[in-house]
């Protein structure tokens, strides 16, 4: 198995590949983006230069960077795993839908694309927030043009996975007003898109390593403290689901990037939110994990 990373060895940002510790460059692309505008074929190179990569000496001194520092869109799933929802309702007191509900279909709102770090990031605590929130999520990289997709075909438009958090303030969601029912009371731009909100890394596992992705084991750390411990079998709605009913809304595009959902064990179900010298880790079953931590 191989992984595609963004590294920098002294000479600047540069693609290559990564086997576990080890990192080798390639010579024939220059980012991320252009081996996602040409999935097919880039994964046929990189895949032939992975079997060579015993003959070459790995790279010294790499710093690991976010494996798509630009997505072309970054789309995410909310409330969609069955353990995240069950904690959730149980937190609020109430009753929250889940596949179990008729009609219910996936929820999908947009995060910007400028909101991604990579590993070793120092995530900015926003001014004012006292309840940011970690979201341990599997993060799908779409490799190929598609509208309409069916289930059947929605994995063969995965180019890979990596893994992200959806950092959220809690606290800015909603924009103060008293009236619930108001129409007008979230901000979803300061609760999801502030600076670093996206952490990702470490690297973009091809989808061809990956057996089933509905079965991963995922975790999230807090200060070597386990918070979320589940599996993407938790999901409501699987990757394929996800892939196509995104795809009847719009046109998915190679660079894009779908994060599918977090499982229970957030800080809000906790009463326990990030400050300022917090190390947090999350980790995928196959994919990776990588580090971040949050400062003022």
């Amino acid at each position: 198995m191989f992984q595609i990373a963004a590294f920098d060895f002294g000479e600047g940002p540069v693609v290559g590949l990564r086997n576990g510790d080890n990192y080798y460059n390639s010579a024939s692309f220059t980012s991320m983006r252009q081996i996602l505008d040409s999935w097919e074929l880039a994964l046929e190179k990189l895949s032939t230069a992975s079997q060579r990569m015993a003959e070459r000496q790995p790279l010294k001194n790499v710093t690991l960077l976010a494996p798509l520092s630009e997505p072309r869109n970054l789309y995410f799933a909310g409330a969609n795993y069955h353990d995240h929802v069950a904690e959730m309702s149980r937190v609020l007191n109430m009753k929250l839908p889940d596949s179990s509900t008729q009609g219910v279909e996936p929820w999908f709102l947009l995060k910007s694309a400028s909101t991604v770090v990579g590993p070793g990031a120092q995530v900015k605590k926003p001014k004012g927030v006292e309840r940011l929130d970690w979201e341990v999520e599997l993060a799908v990289i779409i490799g190929k043009k598609g509208r309409d997709i069916s289930e059947q075909d929605a994995l063969s438009y995965v180019a890979g996975y990596t893994v992200a958090n959806d950092l959220s303030a809690r606290d800015k969601m909603g924009r103060g007003y008293e009236d619930l029912t108001s129409p007008f009371k979230w901000d979803w731009l300061k609760h999801k898109s502030f600076d670093g909100a996206c952490p990702m890394g470490p690297a973009i596992t091809p989808a061809i390593h990956v057996n089933d992705v509905q079965n991963l084991a995922m975790k999230l750390w807090v200060n070597d403290v386990l918070m979320q411990d589940s599996n993407t079998s938790q999901m409501i709605f699987g990757v394929r689901e996800l892939i196509s009913k995104l795809s009847k809304e719009v046109t998915l595009l190679p660079g894009d990037v779908i994060l599918t959902g977090t499982p229970a064990g957030v800080g809000t179900a906790k009463g326990q939110f990030l400050k300022a010298g917090d190390r947090i880790k999350q980790s995928i079953e196959t994919i990776g994990e990588f580090e971040f931590t949050i400062c003022d």
